[in-house]
């Protein structure tokens, strides 16, 4: 599992991580948030209205779900158990509860906290996107703020200051625990 705050990096850094390891792929979460310019379903979402999202969760879909700064964001159980099945390690990027939600189901998952190089950083990224508005980014930034107070719950925390270097650590992170270090 890979969480941290909205816009920490966890996206740019498992990107890189993917370059890094042979056998990794990410699980597609679903979400009731719009796409954003260039998001595609599938790819970085599967995008869902409330109520199909609700079903799935009333289905037994999802690993974990959870609201987040209004909308909906889960791990669908079938993306999981796809990856494992071919023999892949399979990356979560996923938020604290949904982390604390994974850590009871999966206690043998490895979690990471992706952490920014400070809050003014974070404003900074969270501004710098230019796809929400200055009120959803304040709510960002109180979540992160309770996030970053919980990265200690985690097995490892990356500050991304760097996002090759934080890659590069993940990166170590995921071979350590193959070897079943």
């Amino acid at each position: 599992m890979i969480s941290g705050p909205s816009g920490a990096g966890k996206g740019t850094v498992i990107a890189l991580v993917k370059q890094l390891v042979v056998h990794v792929a990410t699980s597609v979460s679903a979400t009731t948030r719009a796409a954003r310019p260039g998001e595609q379903e599938g790819r970085e979402y599967y995008f869902m209205d409330r109520g199909a999202f609700a079903r799935g969760v009333a289905a037994g879909d999802f690993l974990e779900w959870v609201e987040y700064s209004g909308d909906l964001y889960g791990t669908l159980r079938a993306e999981v158990d796809g990856t494992l099945a071919r023999g892949d390690d399979v990356i979560l990027e996923i938020e604290l509860v949904g982390a604390r939600a994974v850590r009871k189901a999966l206690p043998e998952a490895t979690a990471v906290f992706i952490a920014p190089p400070s809050m003014a950083e974070l404003s900074h990224r969270l501004r710098g996107r230019g796809t929400e508005s200055d009120a959803a980014i304040a709510r960002r930034l109180s979540i992160a703020q309770t996030e970053v107070a919980a990265a200690g719950e985690f097995d490892h925390m990356v500050v991304n200051d760097d996002a090759e270097r934080a890659a590069t650590e993940v990166a170590a992170i995921i071979e350590e625990r193959r070897k079943g270090n």
